[in-house]
């Protein structure tokens, strides 16, 4: 039995005559942590409304496994202001959840002290974490989760990370990230895959460090992201 839980086969995306996906292809395996970087424009976005099938791409194909339960957390969320909600209900708007894992879910994302707070009046990081709350009430075995630091403080930045690799270890779930975070997000992935409107390179995050293309597209960021790396695995790596 695979053990594929999305197939994505030669997907190419053109909008008002410009190329913003070209020939994409990978697959994500359950209990993968895919990291997806790019530049700003380079598709990211675009690439996870077709796996989501929220666009339709004009070629190639998108195949999910029977069993897939998907979680999603998008870019930008921003709640009507004039169509008051509190958290608690929005975690619970379309779905039913049992009283004792919406609890648990909702202490592992440390929102218990904000669930009657409305929506509107929320913080970034406390937004985010309420999102990624109401996708693990999914029960995802694919948690997809579109630039979920943006916007937060370095300290919301690295609480958010580390909450999202808890997830990722306890509950075995695949995650595939959009990120501009690179040596927060690093040493987690099993694997990087870089986008520029086509893949220029994927694999594990020690042979993606060395790769010419993705040195080209990082190199203002190469420094602090091979500091950090190097420092995590303690050992440095060999050219």
């Amino acid at each position: 039995m695979s053990d594929t839980l999305i197939h994505v086969d030669k997907i190419s995306l053109s909008r008002h005559g410009k190329s913003i996906l070209d020939q994409v292809s990978f697959e994500l395996k359950a209990g993968e942590f895919i990291t997806l970087i790019g530049p700003n424009g380079a598709g990211k976005s675009s690439l996870i409304k077709v796996l989501l099938g929220l666009i339709k791409a004009d070629t190639g194909s998108v195949t999910k496994s029977s069993n897939i339960r998907l979680g999603y957390t998008p870019q930008k969320f921003i709640p009507n202001e004039f169509i008051p909600i509190s958290v608690l209900d929005f975690l619970q708007l379309n779905q039913k959840v049992d009283a004792n894992f919406l609890h648990e879910t909702t202490q592992l994302t440390s929102i218990e002290s904000i669930l009657n707070h409305e929506l509107s009046s929320l913080s970034g990081g406390e937004m985010q974490r309420v999102l990624l709350a109401r996708a693990l009430l999914a029960k995802p075995n694919v948690l997809i989760l579109d630039e979920p630091a943006q916007n937060l403080d370095v300290n919301g930045q690295m609480h958010l990370y580390k909450l999202i690799q808890d997830i990722h270890q306890k509950q075995g779930c695949a995650v595939l990230m959009v990120s501009h975070d690179l040596h927060r997000v690093m040493k987690e992935s099993t694997q990087v895959l870089c986008l520029y409107h086509h893949i220029c390179c994927m694999g594990q995050p020690e042979s993606i460090l060395k790769d010419s293309q993705f040195n080209d597209l990082f190199a203002d960021q190469m420094d602090e992201l091979m500091a950090t790396y190097e420092h995590h695995h303690n050992h440095c790596h060999e050219d």
